[in-house]
């Protein structure tokens, strides 16, 4: 099977049936399990800038609200499909059990290309995705938050939107939002600095000097850019070797200044022709020598294809799906110790969900209080899912399916307490 004819929802189903097996799992609640509860599919007619009307195809699937109302992003992308927004749903449900926050999992889209749209067509296709489904929306019911190509900005449009139809603020309905409009200090950073937390984790039970590794980071939106700084400033003395984002990567044998790329990237669009280091493709960066690698971009980046020449001793998964199940094969077989994607990048939920209590009791924390507060949650998941796969020698697991151990039987057990299966 090629790299781009994996459906990711199939992947996600095989990572579950894998996790049913060893848990033992009824018929009943593994059929529940594989497929979202809910789904729901809209067309959005929006007017754009030239008068013109053009019709969006959306998505929102809710996959299981057992421990809570569901949670997850709204992606704006071209190649959106609805597989993909049913796999990104059951992930984030695994995600939400696993750091065990009392919430379910979610995830909605639209078709388009919002570089290629202005910021008012982009607000008329927000206010227009929450026209249609709002109706199933709200902090006890589901509650969205921003994802690919979606920001602060867009939220408080949809969160405006959804004032409008309800007539009352329901602050808490949407997460990722503005500080102004109740969102939440330490959510920017969230994601890369959870899977920093979980490196510095997994680093002191495998060996791993943090203070004379080197790493290297592929993808450098928000939670690679963030990564980049975090894991020198709260790990070390680590060393970056290198970057990549869609248009290429950088590498230098002695090192990279991690906010003076950043500053690059954020003037020049891209990490390419950054001063003093050499271009490198995203397919050589996954493969140099270095201690640590975090996946930071879309799906199925490492691969049957290439996971035999990853030679990174630790795989951090900042983003969704960045291996296929053949490369976790090969991965594990050579030893290699992976972060699984929805323990590692849980940072940004677990942050979504402060926003979501603070929202409620109208009530904010300050900085220091989020990150203690996001320590404390990703230590303790990590440790959760590193003892369930040492005490499960016998059957030869690695970090994925232990997490998958986990989060699966919470969110089963509460099916079952519940009547459900």
């Amino acid at each position: 099977m090629s790299q781009t004819a994996l459906n990711p929802f199939e992947i996600a189903q095989q990572q579950l049936d894998q996790a049913a097996k060893l848990l033992k799992l009824d018929e009943g609640t593994h059929q529940t399990l594989r497929n979202p509860m809910r789904e729901l599919t809209v067309n959005l007619p929006v007017r754009m800038d030239d008068g013109k009307v053009k019709v969006f195809r959306g998505f929102r699937v809710q996959y299981n609200d057992a421990r809570g109302a569901t949670k997850g992003g709204i992606r704006f992308h071209p190649d959106e499909t609805i597989d993909t927004v049913r796999a990104l749903g059951a992930w984030m449900t695994w995600k939400t059990a696993v750091v065990d926050i009392p919430l379910g999992g979610g995830k909605g889209g639209v078709i388009c290309n919002p570089k290629e749209m202005s910021a008012g067509e982009l607000e008329r296709l927000s206010r227009a995705y929450i026209r249609q489904i709002g109706r199933i929306l709200g902090e006890k019911m589901d509650c969205p938050a921003p994802d690919v190509y979606t920001n602060a900005q867009i939220m408080a449009w949809m969160m405006d939107e959804y004032y409008w139809m309800n007539g009352q603020n329901e602050f808490g309905m949407i997460t990722g939002k503005p500080l102004e409009l109740g969102g939440s200090l330490g959510r920017s950073d969230a994601t890369a600095r959870g899977g920093v937390y979980c490196v510095r984790e997994a680093a002191r039970e495998i060996g791993i000097d943090l203070n004379n590794a080197c790493y290297a980071i592929q993808g450098f939106g928000n939670a690679g850019q963030h990564a980049a700084i975090l894991h020198q400033e709260l790990l070390g003395k680590g060393k970056l070797l290198a970057v990549s984002d869609s248009r290429g990567g950088i590498y230098s044998k002695d090192g990279l200044d991690p906010a003076a790329i950043v500053a690059h990237k954020q003037k020049t669009k891209k990490v390419s022709g950054f001063p003093g280091a050499k271009d490198i493709s995203n397919e050589e960066l996954l493969t140099l020598e270095v201690d640590i690698l975090y996946p930071a971009a879309l799906e199925q980046a490492i691969h049957k294809g290439n996971a035999a020449e990853v030679k990174a001793k630790l795989i951090c998964e900042l983003a969704n799906g960045p291996t296929t199940p053949e490369a976790d094969k090969i991965l594990s077989g050579k030893g290699t110790f992976v972060i699984p994607d929805f323990l590692a990048n849980a940072g940004g939920v677990t942050v979504s969900y402060f926003e979501m209590v603070q929202n409620h009791y109208n009530y904010h924390w300050d900085l220091d209080t989020v990150y203690e507060r996001l320590n404390q949650k990703m230590t303790s998941a990590f440790g959760t899912v590193y003892q369930t796969m040492t005490a499960r020698k016998s059957d030869k697991i690695d970090m994925r399916t232990a997490a998958y151990l986990v989060a699966v039987d919470r969110v089963a057990k509460a099916m079952k307490l519940r009547g459900w299966t």
